[in-house]
């Protein structure tokens, strides 16, 4: 799988939460993200397992997922029971190898005296089991995406959610994973990823120290007129773009002319994002 120039805001005049990620996910790997609360830590996740679309950039070769979100929506009208069936078919499981399934995965996580409950009567430790076994629906090797997983579960619980990440490792699936206990999963760690100021910084394992040591590639230059000032201090926060000084053969009226440095792999996108913008010319586009 790959992170091509990953950003995610909430909002066009928004702060960027994560910002310009470029990063490799080979098969295999246990790879630990790590931060400060609001880091983005959660939504890169979402973002990486199809949950949320990114602001910018793409994933490419995303394989078959199962994710556990932060936050499990427990008021859903379902039981758990007729919940995981309906996630079963959602990953191409039907019939009675699906209902096995189910009650194999509630039996494994403690859970199988709830199946006939409903979602909005079960504990918060409860539904967090539920939330793990719709996410081991998705049949491996496959992605696993764990955000705090592993909070409000017993022992027992916890243990066979540890089973399950080697399980699926040992399948060639990649886990990630978010967890506030720093010796989770110690000593199976293939990577971690440290998150701050919208970036990703791999600090150890494969890819460790990426950005100091990749060739950028070619570039495209892009030449705008018609901004106000408020257009080009956005354009500055852009993921990835490099803002060259006002131009002043571009400016008239009032209004900038900017010349921007990008990627070629990210300027098809950000091409896009500029002809939606109102009063906004793309004078020029050329290689570099």
């Amino acid at each position: 799988m790959r992170l091509d120039g990953i950003g995610k805001r909430y909002g066009l005049r928004q702060p960027w939460i994560v910002r310009d990620v470029s990063l490799d996910v080979a098969a295999g790997q246990l790879i630990r993200l790590e931060g400060r609360n609001g880091s983005g830590k959660s939504t890169l996740l979402r973002v990486i397992a199809g949950i949320t679309l990114p602001s910018a950039g793409r994933v490419f070769g995303r394989p078959g997922t199962g994710y556990v979100p932060e936050r499990f929506p427990g008021s859903l009208a379902f039981s758990a029971h007729d919940y995981l069936m309906h996630m079963s078919r959602i990953h191409g499981q039907r019939g009675a190898a699906a209902a096995v399934a189910v009650d194999d995965l509630l039996g494994r996580l403690g859970a199988a005296d709830y199946a006939g409950s409903p979602l909005r009567t079960l504990s918060k430790g409860m539904c967090q089991k539920v939330a793990i076994a719709q996410a081991l629906m998705a049949p491996p090797p496959g992605l696993l995406v764990l955000d705090e997983a592993w909070t409000g579960l017993d022992q027992a619980a916890r243990g066979t959610l540890d089973a399950a990440v080697a399980e699926r490792l040992a399948d060639g699936g990649t886990v990630m994973f978010v967890d506030h206990h720093q010796a989770r999963l110690a000593g199976q760690v293939s990577q971690r990823w440290q998150l701050g100021d919208g970036g990703v910084r791999v600090l150890d394992g494969p890819g460790a120290q990426r950005a100091e040591q990749d060739d950028p590639g070619p570039e495209v230059v892009i030449e705008l007129a018609g901004l106000d000032p408020e257009s080009v201090a956005q354009l500055a926060g852009l993921p990835g773009v490099r803002l060259v000084d006002p131009v002043p053969g571009l400016s008239a009226d009032g209004r900038i002319g900017v010349q921007l440095r990008v990627s070629a792999a990210a300027s098809d996108t950000l091409l896009r994002q500029l002809l939606s913008w109102d009063d906004v010319h793309v004078v020029a586009v050329r290689g570099e």
